[in-house]
């Protein structure tokens, strides 16, 4: 009953935005008629205020940010860029709070697979002329562009991307005798070899747990990030072609096949734990772990003695039919009410474009989403950057492209957790999970 009010909610905060944002925006305040008569005649013209919040980042990202409208505001004398940083934790309630009473920034950063839920709102303007136009998109990888993309129409900007891989302690495989895996993108392991090394490497007397295969069983949008992969990888899909149902999909043969394989991992041969220490991997209680690009800075800054390349090393994600990955990083849109569309439009393509785009990726270390960024930052042309680049580059997909996406990750996290920590009956949990997500699609069209 809980999770039926939950959907209900967000049912009527759409329908709520929905109406704020489909009031057309008003023209600018004329001059005042209190100026003398000879400026009214000829007006100076106004330095246009773009309003841009963002949720707050580490010090490198919102260095860098500051950086970029400094540049800009430089270029452009006309144009100033008001930031706000807003604390994570709050950072969507305020968004949908001020879409609702159309007092929203012009510029907003959004999390790529909420975006639909803004768009069938009305919330958000469509960018496709002005990324045509400027844009270069044959300079994004498709996968990354499609992420950007609901009913045809591009509404966000991307400026880095996010990324996980396959993280390895390479003397535990090499005291095993197990060959290690490829670096090469092209030559991932398959999840039956990967089970094999685990099996092997899985010592529960020396503490040592053989593979975490998905970051574990935490909350918020994690759960999905890591485990839709698994999904694909085995053949499934989430979604029908049109979004309109889980049916058929989610609960499909090649579904069932994949969560039976990662539930064994837990409950067959035990190679997986159910609970881990704080910091597995880098303190040696984790043999495998499927992990984010993040992960490079934390263990180098955090265990120095943990050497990339002696101690472990990193290899592609495993695949089974296919490989694949998901992609969607934090991206830059134009609320639909602004009155300063072109010049916000101005803003966010200069940081998304190639010049701020090496700006911003050469001073926070993030993967840059575009290929000409990449080719003029040596690191990512080099291990172990090239596994993160060419996973993104060739095999990323968008996470499910709907406004109901929050319901949809929702149930996936439910989901892992049933038949992973749960050991519950695969076909039940599925059934469930695809009762759960219908029902929200079905409430967005009431």
């Amino acid at each position: 009953m809980k999770r039926f009010f939950v959907l209900m909610l967000a049912a009527v905060m759409i329908l709520t935005l929905a109406a704020a944002c489909s009031k057309s925006g008003g023209e600018q305040a004329p001059a005042s008629s209190n100026q003398p008569q000879e400026e009214q005649s000829s007006p100076k013209a106004e330095t246009v205020t773009l309003k841009f919040w963002r949720p707050s980042g580490n010090d490198q990202e919102n260095g860098a940010i500051d950086k970029l409208i400094a540049n800009f505001e430089a270029a452009n004398p006309g144009i100033k860029v008001e930031l706000e940083n807003i604390p994570f934790d709050n950072y969507e309630t305020k968004i949908r709070t001020a879409l609702a009473g159309n007092n929203a920034a012009d510029i907003i950063a959004i999390d790529a697979p909420t975006m639909p839920s803004y768009v069938s709102a009305g919330a958000l303007y469509d960018l496709t002329s002005f990324m045509e136009a400027d844009a270069n998109l044959s300079d994004i990888p498709d996968g990354i562009v499609e992420s950007m993309k609901y009913n045809g129409k591009i509404y966000l900007a991307p400026i880095n991307e996010a990324n996980i891989a396959m993280f390895y302690n390479k003397k535990m495989f090499e005291a095993k005798g197990i060959p290690l895996p490829s670096k090469n993108v092209d030559e991932a392991w398959t999840w039956d070899q990967v089970l094999d090394a685990a099996k092997k490497l899985n010592d529960p007397a020396a503490g040592v747990v053989g593979i975490d295969p998905a970051d574990g069983f935490g909350g918020g949008e994690g759960p999905a990030y890591f485990k839709t992969p698994i999904l694909w990888q085995f053949g499934a899909e989430v979604l029908s072609p049109d979004g309109s149902t889980a049916k058929g999909y989610l609960d499909s043969n090649e579904a069932k096949e994949a969560l039976r394989f990662y539930q064994s991992l837990y409950q067959g041969s035990k190679v997986a734990s159910l609970e881990l220490p704080p910091d597995p991997f880098p303190t040696g209680k984790l043999a495998i772990s499927v992990n984010g690009i993040w992960a490079l800075g934390h263990f180098k800054n955090n265990f120095p003695d943990f050497k990339l390349g002696e101690d472990w090393d990193i290899a592609p994600l495993p695949k089974m039919k296919r490989q694949a990955m998901a992609n969607g990083s934090w991206t830059f849109g134009i609320t639909a009410n602004s009155k300063h569309p072109q010049e916000a439009w101005k803003f966010i393509n200069y940081m998304t474009n190639t010049e701020g785009a090496k700006i911003y990726a050469e001073m926070t270390g993030v993967m840059p989403v575009r290929y000409s960024v990449v080719d003029q930052i040596p690191a990512m042309k080099e291990y172990p950057y090239t596994v993160f680049v060419g996973q993104t580059q060739k095999f990323s997909r968008p996470r499910p492209v709907t406004p109901a996406y929050p319901a949809v990750s929702a149930a996936i996290r439910e989901l892992f957790a049933d038949v992973g920590q749960g050991n519950r009956d695969v076909d039940a949990a599925a059934a469930d999970a695809v009762k759960k997500i219908d029902t929200a699609l079905k409430s967005l069209k009431k």
